[in-house]
């Protein structure tokens, strides 16, 4: 199993509440992904949607609270994004190169992952099986990322790096993370 502890950085122009980090592990056994985040600060003052009872899959999840992260075989142009809302609501996009080409992956027709909230800390766990998406001999670059609504404030947007003067996660140098 390869195994890698990342710390996200806030877009230098954001509006931060105070003391919010976000960390977590991303890791994978053949062919499977399991990604965790953790969102550390005072959540009181960020809007975290409470977990629906039937989460769908859904477009546009950036637009609120969302964690995301993208893959694809090291030296393909083609990736993935896959948006996690902390209400369970999720979605899977292909694209055939940076930013082109975007369609949801019909390989998925759920993404079942784990949402635990405390007073100062929020988790998020997925576990994806990539089996029908990369084969489990090719290099898998990843990249991690987060939308963070302030109640109060503009949306800050939090990645591994940020390589240009605004927020691209969709860049393939920003995939940064090899397993």
């Amino acid at each position: 199993m390869k195994s890698r502890r990342f710390s996200l950085k806030p877009f230098l122009t954001a509006d931060l509440p105070p003391d919010v980090k976000i960390t977590g592990n991303i890791s994978r056994s053949f062919n499977t992904v399991t990604v965790t985040y953790i969102l550390i600060g005072p959540l009181r003052n960020l809007l975290i949607s409470v977990p629906a009872e039937s989460p769908l899959r859904r477009n546009v999840l950036w637009v609120e609270t969302c964690f995301e992260f993208f893959v694809a075989a090291k030296d393909s142009e083609q990736y993935w994004e896959f948006n996690l809302s902390p209400a369970g609501h999720w979605n899977v996009y292909r694209f055939t190169s940076y930013r082109q080409g975007m369609r949801e992956e019909p390989a998925f027709r759920t993404l079942p992952f784990s949402v635990h909230s405390q007073p100062d800390i929020f988790r998020l766990s997925a576990e994806i099986d990539l089996e029908r998406l990369i084969p489990s001999d090719q290099v898998l670059q990843a990249a991690i990322s987060a939308v963070i609504k302030p109640i109060d404030g503009l949306i800050t947007y939090w990645a591994l790096s940020h390589l240009c003067p605004q927020e691209d996660f969709h860049r393939r140098d920003s995939f940064i993370i090899e397993l």
